[in-house]
């Protein structure tokens, strides 16, 4: 797998995402206003208004738990295609992840020896 099929398969999954990640809060958003009408319904109504407001507030509720789960599944995804990006970087360019890793390990080590002093 070349560098710009990897960006490219990159630059879907993260607009994927982003996706989920917004259909996830607006279902979210409708549950809670659904959950405020239910309530208001069952003080006001009888319970015929109160089972139509039940299932209606099920129904939003299922669908934003399945949005969260193709948003887990995208994140998955990701996170699958980043280690493998990685791993395809280390095996094309080993002494410069070793660098990498040297300058991070460096780095890190200064941040710590600052913040003891």
């Amino acid at each position: 797998m070349d560098q710009n099929t990897n960006q490219a398969s990159g630059s879907t999954l993260r607009n994927d995402a982003g996706a989920d990640r917004e259909r996830l809060l607006s279902h979210l958003r409708d549950a809670v206003t659904d959950a405020e009408q239910w309530l208001s319904t069952a003080v006001k109504d009888g319970s015929a208004e109160i089972e139509h407001a039940k299932a209606a507030f099920k129904e939003t509720l299922q669908t934003a738990k399945t949005d969260l789960l193709r948003l887990e599944d995208s994140m998955l995804a990701r996170s699958k295609l980043a280690a493998k990006a990685t791993d395809n970087y280390v095996h094309e360019h080993p002494w410069g992840a070793v660098a990498m890793g040297a300058a991070v390990g460096l780095l890190a080590g200064l941040v710590i020896g600052a913040k003891q002093r």
